[in-house]
């Protein structure tokens, strides 16, 4: 009898053992789960260049001999900076999907994802060079253990009223996650507004053109298509080439195709860019209205959030909190970037 005491006992303990092995490995805080959950983050690292000289490329000033005097040391830190606001963002775990832009090549995202503190989640990149005049580029990092890529190719950007102007493509790279959930993501940088908002504002609106015309093509195969669009449109939630053209409208919208996360921040005059005080959303994460429903991958919080932290941050006196970069003109500030990530929380249904 008392054998058979001590092995039922024995099994109780094991089935307690289990049970809590699997809570502490599937749960870390407050009930999150890593299988269950999807960190999205989107960040223009202001002008990640490696220090050669490239002859094909316009990167002479980010050399140690170059106007800028971009040297080892300083490029060593800016990646390292750049590797710890990226691990960051998400106290429970790497992100999943991380979108950038104005990197140079496939060097930087190489050294960026062996830095100490991405290393671990074995990023593998997706970029291609593109035409663009300052020699800056779109990528998209992922992790292969939660997003598979099934296809990746670059959207050209052109204009017919102005050929010569050379820019980013777009970066369309389509996947599934661990539940074989599909995802169609989009990483742009649209062109930027140096020369006046309203006289560079076509530009900008041709570009949210050209995607409108890419997402209609995935969601005329398949209406229900999870979309996920990042980037820095260079204009915010409620411009045109956003709010009318790719028609990214707020999530308190009803029946509205697709939803710019960050439009909740920018109502409340919040942003991810300071220019002379004034704080501008211009670094955007738009997603179709699936990904606001109880199925599959869902973004329950219905808002994407600015990230940043006192070490990220510069005081002006005038202007007060602004993001630090990295130079301003020919001066170097030692910071990370001019713009602060944005990010947005996904969860799985019950689909």
């Amino acid at each position: 009898m008392k054998s058979k005491r001590a092995v039922v006992l024995t099994l109780a303990i094991l089935a307690i053992s289990v049970l809590i092995s699997f809570f502490v490995t599937s749960f870390v805080e407050g009930g999150f789960s890593k299988k269950r959950n999807l960190t999205v983050v989107f960040y223009n690292v202001e002008n990640l260049f490696d220090t050669e000289n490239t002859k094909s490329g316009n990167d002479a000033e980010f050399t140690p001999d170059g106007a800028n005097k971009w040297t080892e040391d300083r490029y060593d830190k800016k990646v390292t900076d750049i590797s710890k606001v990226l691990s960051s963002v998400n106290k429970n775990e790497l992100p999943e999907i991380i979108g950038l832009c104005e990197i140079e090549n496939r060097k930087v995202l190489d050294d960026l994802v062996k830095t100490q503190l991405l290393k671990d989640g074995d990023y593998e990149i997706e970029h291609f060079e593109s035409p663009d005049f300052r020699g800056i580029d779109c990528a998209l990092l992922y992790r292969p253990d939660e997003f598979k890529v099934i296809k990746s190719t670059p959207v050209s950007v052109s204009f017919s009223d102005d050929p010569e102007y050379s820019t980013r493509d777009i970066l369309y790279v389509k996947g599934e996650t661990r539940n074989k959930e599909e995802f169609h993501i989009f990483v742009n940088h649209w062109p930027s507004r140096i020369g006046g908002l309203e006289q560079t504002e076509p530009k900008r609106v041709a570009v949210a053109r050209l995607l409108k015309s890419k997402i209609d093509s995935v969601q005329k195969v398949n209406p229900s298509a999870n979309i996920l669009v990042m980037g820095d449109m260079n204009d915010e939630p409620s411009n045109k080439s956003v709010s009318e053209v790719l028609a990214a409208k707020s999530p308190k919208v009803k029946n509205a195709a697709l939803v710019n996360l960050m439009y909740p921040i920018h109502t409340n005059k919040k942003g991810s860019y300071n220019y002379r005080g004034n704080w501008n959303m211009l670094d955007n994460i738009v997603i179709s209205a699936g990904l606001l429903d109880n199925n599959g991958f869902q973004c329950v919080e219905k808002q994407g959030f600015v990230f940043h932290e006192k070490w990220m941050e510069y005081v002006d006196k005038t202007n007060g909190i602004t993001p630090n970069r990295t130079y301003g003109g020919p001066n170097y500030y030692g910071g990370v970037s001019d713009h602060f990530p944005v990010y947005a929380n996904f969860s799985l249904g019950s689909r």
